[in-house]
């Protein structure tokens, strides 16, 4: 049950909303207009004979006058020009504007793409997307076997390795000059025909790859990754777009780098710095989508009208005439009740609704909210330091800090103290999952064979007698203690730090896990500090930097399964240096410098090799599913971090809404915002 006092809060605006609107109302309510039925008086023949019939006419309804949406948004986004932002706020404001993700002009639902603009999503099977065997030779710009852009030079130090075409990682070979043969993309883009700008102007392939020079432009903001490893990026006719990749690069995601098309016609005129301050692209910006951004009110709303030539129009889309986003901030409680008192018809994720979910799930049971709880792509876990930066020098076993984890069965008895499932029962009150890799169950790629691990502090019990952390006082509650544990001194107890955010959501979150370690005789000293701190880049900061025992915080999954996470290479440490693994004792190389993602430094050359191959091979390609399930299969058996569960995407509709559809790949619960309504669509 939910507390009294949030009950207070929530309805105490409400009626303080009330008592205003009752000021503001006049002194009585004038009744509802009468319904009047009339009777005529008709003469009809029946039966040869002339009669009066008497007929009841009711009068024929005024038909429903303009709809009009509000949306209450949490946040307001800094500008709405696509290569200028990347806020998510901003992602409900592009696909009313543009109808599809602004990065490709696809949308992504449930772990998969679908086709908004152009003609279908290529593929290697339908042959609009192929991998070609090219000739590079030296001083050709190349993609390397580690994915990075590089100049083929034979007295590059350190060489420069490729993959031959056809091959596989295990097949890299270093550069000596020459000419050599290499994979080569080139992937077909078919815009649908009769897609138009709101002025009428048809949407080209021309739009498309003036869009991309406009993405690709170093004052830009967008992301360079995929540009960087472009070859070119051209227009066939008015409708075709072809994309090739460097050689060398094989994009597992190549049938997502078409992109979004811009008005040229309308934008020309500007550099890309002036189109991050232009009102045309920044503030009112020109789209195909349902709907045109007419007035924006900084601080307090924008206001969008229906778009006439919206390229779905004659299926009678979008349903409103006007939608209006107003910024509402992120308290949930006036959030709450302004749904409640219809001020709001939809209060979106970004509005803080996450510590409200006992209220909403209440108010839905009565009636009043339609509450929409989505496990989305971002992944809760606990990461394990298992090669701490002290370890690079020093070795385990120092003062500076015990080895707790390079034995792989003290990461599978720590999981096993975690009571994960409490902790989607209490803190997410039973509205997620508990995943076991790094992607969901949902997902298409993954591996139901990966190992699961139940809350069971017998059998993780078993596994800390095992390796020496002994319970010698009889009491599992207290701190076991190291007999015999290889890199710890006897005597050391089990005691470690736990440190995260100070989110509300990883206080309740820590809280649930620190009682079920304390269970099996762990003690976790719980850690919170600002995200800023936390998240600080490495040497300094406490997690990139690799200087944490235990530390929680959240990894963001997609279409693509991310493996790579885990790899050895990316390990972060000092850029052209190496360490000796505690895990292996083998050299790993900091290929990444403090970037790398790998902060537990875990090490594992068939998780290596399994990832690598993955990464390797496209979608419909032999062995690009073995191969990741094959990666997944190691991680739950050697337990890089322990995954924890889903985290929430929550947003609240009026009771009568329709076709509000979350989905957990989209970025945006706006994806399908054309097809919105609410009223009679719900009887």
């Amino acid at each position: 049950m939910f507390s009294s006092k949030k009950l207070a809060i929530v309805f105490g605006v409400l009626l303080v909303a009330s008592m205003v609107l009752a000021a503001c109302a006049p002194a009585a309510t004038a009744p509802p207009p009468e319904t009047i039925v009339e009777t005529i008086v008709v003469t009809e023949i029946v039966e040869g004979e002339s009669v009066e019939v008497v007929q009841v006419v009711t009068p024929t309804p005024e038909p429903e006058g303009p709809k009009t949406l509000v949306v209450c948004q949490g946040q307001e986004p800094d500008s709405a020009f696509i290569y200028g932002t990347d806020m998510l706020a901003a992602s409900t404001i592009h696909e009313l504007i543009y109808d599809g993700s602004t990065e490709s002009g696809f949308d992504n639902r449930s772990f998969d793409y679908q086709a908004v603009i152009w003609e279908k999503v290529p593929s290697l099977a339908d042959g609009d997307a192929l991998l070609n065997a090219v000739t590079a030779s030296e001083g050709d710009t190349v993609v390397d076997a580690a994915g990075n852009v590089a100049l083929l030079d034979p007295a590059a130090d350190p060489p420069v390795t490729l993959v031959p075409a056809g091959g596989t990682p295990d097949d890299a070979f270093a550069y000596e000059g020459g000419d050599v043969e290499l994979d080569q993309m080139e992937v077909t883009f078919v815009l649908k025909p009769g897609v138009t700008w709101s002025d009428g102007t048809p949407v080209t392939a021309a739009d498309s790859v003036y869009s991309f020079n406009v993405g690709a432009d170093p004052d830009s903001s967008a992301g360079k990754y995929v540009s960087d490893r472009t070859a070119s990026y051209e227009a066939v006719d008015d409708l075709t777009v072809v994309w090739t990749g460097l050689p060398g690069y094989k994009d597992s995601e190549y049938f997502t780098n078409a992109s979004q098309p811009l008005p040229e016609h309308q934008l020309g005129q500007y550099t890309v710095l002036e189109m991050l301050e232009a009102e045309e692209s920044s503030r009112t910006p020109m789209g195909y989508g349902p709907y045109i951004l007419q007035d924006w009110v900084a601080g307090d709303s924008m206001t969008f009208v229906k778009n006439p030539t919206y390229f779905r129009a004659d299926e009678g889309l979008p349903a409103f005439e006007t939608l209006i986003v107003r910024f509402v901030g992120e308290n949930s409680n006036a959030n709450i009740a302004a749904i409640l008192s219809g001020e709001c018809d939809i209060v979106d994720q970004t509005s803080g609704l996450d510590d409200q979910s006992e209220l909403l799930l209440e108010l839905q049971a009565a009636g009043q909210v339609n509450p929409t709880f989505v496990t989305g792509t971002v992944w809760e876990h606990v990461d394990f330091g298992i090669q701490p930066i002290a370890f690079d020098a020093t070795g385990a076993g120092t003062a500076d800090r015990p080895d707790f984890f390079s034995d792989v069965r003290m990461r599978q008895a720590f999981i096993q103290c975690m009571d994960r499932q409490a902790v989607v029962d209490t803190v997410l009150f039973g509205q997620s999952q508990v995943i076991d890799v790094y992607i969901p169950p949902q997902h298409p790629l993954f591996n139901e064979d990966a190992v699961s691990y139940p809350f069971d502090p017998e059998a993780a019990g078993a596994l800390l007698d095992e390796v020496g952390w002994l319970d010698d006082d009889g009491d599992a509650t207290t701190p076991r203690v190291a007999s015999g544990v290889e890199g710890v001194p006897d005597g050391t107890l089990l005691e470690m730090a736990y440190e995260t955010t100070t989110a509300t959501l990883r206080q309740q979150v820590t809280a649930v896990i620190q009682q079920s370690l304390a269970q099996c005789g762990i003690q976790a000293n719980i850690n919170l500090m600002p995200a800023g701190e936390w998240f600080a880049d490495g040497p300094e900061g406490p997690l990139f930097g690799r200087r944490f025992d235990l530390g929680e915080f959240a990894w963001l999954t997609g279409v693509e399964p991310p493996c790579d996470l885990y790899l050895s290479s990316l390990t972060p440490g000092p850029d052209g240096e190496t360490m000796i693994s505690v895990q292996t004792g083998e050299e790993v190389a900091f290929e990444s410098g403090w970037g790398g993602q790998n902060d537990p430094g875990f090490v594992s050359a068939a998780y290596d090799e399994a990832c690598n191959a993955a990464l390797q091979t496209l979608p419909g390609q032999p062995g690009y599913e073995e191969a990741h399930k094959e990666a997944q299969l190691i991680f739950s058996q050697e337990l890089p971090v322990a995954p924890l569960f889903l985290r929430l995407k929550l947003a609240a509709t009026r009771p009568d809404m329709c076709n509000f559809i979350m989905d957990p790949t989209a970025n945006s619960e706006f994806w399908n915002v054309e097809e919105f309504d609410y009223g009679a669509c719900a009887e």
